[in-house]
């Protein structure tokens, strides 16, 4: 059973957030906490898988929040927010986040989100790898290409796929259906690509693919 702790500000949102998750048989809300300071007393007590994190709370914020939970290793964050902005994406993916999506997102991907963060992987919303990889591809110059890294050897020609597609956007589900692949065999390479390659989650798998320019030129397919 995977153990969510709620934090957010307005106690309709986590009733809606609380009502989604009980449909899961998977996914138990064992808390709420209604700011920053709260979640993270709340995190320290019940020991939560993940927390689902508003950004903005009084007092202490979903991003100090989340810098602390992280550091003091008391589970993963995935942010939530209806504010589409990108000083809070990043500022989130700094502080240790391990997803970000907007509020609006559907409850399949929010069940979705969780599962992923529970088992040591990054969810973001499509909108929002797009970002990431559009920051990290800003920072890089086009030309030369930058010489592909030695890890790459260890990975095999299907996990080399699946490495390809996770830099596009793409999620399990979409990676899945792209090689006619079960959902499960995905995630099985998908771990293997992370652990091969010392990567923390997809955040940092993306930004490792694109600052080696591995994906082809032109616009990700995601």
């Amino acid at each position: 059973m995977i153990r969510v702790l709620l934090a957010d500000d307005q106690q309709l949102v986590r009733s809606g957030f609380r009502l989604i998750l009980s449909m899961e048989d998977d996914i138990s809300v064992v808390g709420e906490a209604s700011d920053g300071a709260d979640a993270i007393a709340k995190a320290r007590e019940l020991r939560p898988d993940v927390v689902l994190m508003d950004v903005q709370m009084p007092g202490t914020d979903g991003i100090e929040a989340t810098r602390t939970v992280v550091a003091e290793g008391h589970a993963k964050v995935i942010i939530l927010t209806t504010f589409d902005r990108d000083d809070y994406l990043f500022d989130a993916l700094a502080a240790g986040a391990s997803g970000f999506l907007l509020k609006n997102a559907d409850p399949d991907s929010l069940a979705e989100a969780v599962r992923a963060a529970a088992d040591g992987h990054a969810l973001l919303a499509p909108e929002v790898t797009m970002r990431v990889i559009g920051r990290v591809t800003g920072d890089v110059p086009a030309v030369p290409r930058p010489k592909p890294p030695r890890e790459l050897d260890l990975l095999t020609a299907r996990e080399r796929e699946v490495l390809l597609l996770i830099g596009e956007g793409l999620s399990n589900n979409e990676i899945a259906r792209r090689l006619f692949l079960t959902e499960a065999t995905v995630k099985t390479h998908v771990s293997a690509c992370l652990a091969k390659l010392q990567l923390r989650d997809r955040v940092q798998t993306v930004v490792f693919i694109h600052r080696h320019g591995l994906l082809p030129a032109g616009p990700p397919n995601g």
